[in-house]
């Protein structure tokens, strides 16, 4: 009896041990240690500095894998909502109907109007963008510029550059004359780049960076105000944005994992990735 006794709390002792190990790891008992998988989905303009924290937050957790995808901030949200996500990437402020996800910001952008390096014109007049956009101006000549049909490169709905550039210019997508229609900003700066004749809006930081490497873009002022990281900084650029992670419900219903690596993705450990992203880091 006793030993049959022994064997029965053995048993329930190591039942109980796998059903305390069979959800998702978040800690490990042993050491504290953060252990398990994220995925995140979403803005194709957070992902690539994402996917480099990433990379430094997997190093600094052994025990973790960081999964990114991108697919637009659209994506980010749903994904995040039907909870195949454990967090969205959206480079936009959340809407009035998206109060069910948690918003942290960790990193500043802006979206300028690019054209190609040849392009003669520096700036062009809001009117005038607008102009190009709705189709009253198809040549460049109408505007100063070389005798040429104007490409007029759009982003794809669901994209939150999209979003911004209509709220800002009080445009609908209805309104617009695309020649060609592109998702993320990769695809809009090879476009651009490829045709002299292109005009697209695309993130700042993306397209400093691009510029920076030497592909055949150039930004345009906006309202006389540089399309500049500086200017985003300062707050001067007129159409600046909020680079976020979201996440579903309030932040203590989020993982340990997840808010881990939210903290570090807003923390002065990875400015140095953002920078290199260009994009405007919040702390330092």
């Amino acid at each position: 009896m006793c030993r049959a006794r022994i064997r029965l709390n053995a048993l329930c002792a190591f039942l109980l041990l796998m059903v305390a190990c069979s959800g998702e790891p978040q800690q490990s008992a042993d050491t504290g240690a953060l252990t398990g998988q994220l995925t995140l989905t979403g803005s194709s303009t957070v992902a690539p500095l994402i996917g480099e924290i990433a990379k430094r937050f997997e190093q600094t957790h052994p025990g973790t894998r960081v999964d990114v995808q991108t697919g637009g901030s659209s994506r980010g949200v749903a994904d995040a909502r039907r909870g195949t996500a454990d967090i969205g990437m959206v480079s936009r402020a959340l809407n009035a109907d998206e109060n069910d996800l948690t918003a942290y910001p960790i990193a500043l952008d802006g979206v300028a109007m690019i054209v190609h390096r040849d392009n003669p014109l520096p700036v062009l007049s809001e009117e005038q963008i607008v102009a190009i956009y709705t189709g009253q101006v198809t040549n460049w000549r109408e505007i100063g510029g070389a005798d040429a049909p104007i490409t007029v490169v759009n982003k794809a709905e669901g994209r939150s550059t999209l979003e911004l550039f209509l709220g800002y210019f009080k445009l609908r997508n209805e309104d617009i004359k695309p020649s060609i229609i592109i998702g993320d900003n990769q695809q809009g700066i090879r476009t651009v780049a490829a045709d002299p004749n292109a005009i697209g809006y695309v993130s700042i930081g993306t397209a400093t960076y691009e510029a920076s490497r030497g592909t055949a873009i150039k930004a345009l002022s906006m309202g006389g105000i540089e399309a500049s990281l500086e200017n985003v900084r300062n707050g001067s650029f007129p159409l600046s944005r909020p680079l976020h992670l979201v996440t579903l419900g309030s932040a203590e219903q989020a993982s340990a994992l997840a808010r881990s690596f939210i903290e570090y993705a807003a923390s002065a450990a990875v400015s140095d990735l953002t920078e290199a992203q260009y994009f405007v880091p919040l702390t330092h």
